[in-house]
């Protein structure tokens, strides 16, 4: 049997994260409908300039969430249902690739629903911590969502953040 998922994490340091990949792996001919998320490194957050970032995060310990909260997918989506999430370790400068989610399905609204519900879950449940870089040569490390009281993150309109702690 093919696999339906790939998870992983990639040292930035030894290489960029490859949207093209996330294609070609959710891709199938039985499948019409592709959504990709790719979240970056913006410059600027919290009314601050931001030069880089640093996400840390213990790789099997990741890996690990990130096969449950594929799982949890799945169960949703599936059976049909094919799963990507990569995400960088190490330092990224303004403009790089910090994750990718993608969802591949054989209708279109599975997969915009598949792959939204997959990066909202890495977002907010992943064990990976962020050190911002700033501009004026401070740094901070900041709360991360996986760390957020969901309570203060869900706003009465079903579950929408109401404010982002990451830069993705």
């Amino acid at each position: 049997m093919m696999p339906i998922r790939v998870l992983k994490v990639v040292e930035r340091a030894e290489a960029a994260l490859d949207p093209a990949e996330a294609i070609a792996f959710v891709s199938d001919p039985g499948f019409g409908g592709i959504d990709m998320f790719i979240g970056k490194v913006r410059d600027l957050n919290h009314g601050r300039e931001v030069q880089g970032i640093t996400y840390d995060l213990f790789v099997p310990l990741a890996l690990k969430e990130f096969e449950r909260l594929a799982t949890d997918v799945e169960k949703a989506f599936g059976p049909r249902v094919k799963l990507y999430v990569a995400h960088a370790k190490g330092r990224l400068a303004v403009g790089d690739v910090a994750i990718i989610v993608a969802a591949g399905t054989p209708h279109r609204d599975e997969a915009f629903r598949a792959c939204r519900a997959l990066i909202e879950a890495v977002k907010h449940r992943s064990p990976i911590w962020k050190q911002e870089h700033y501009l004026d040569g401070d740094s901070i490390w900041s709360e991360g969502c996986s760390l957020c009281d969901a309570s203060s993150e869900a706003s009465a309109d079903g579950g929408e953040p109401t404010h982002d702690h990451h830069s993705h």
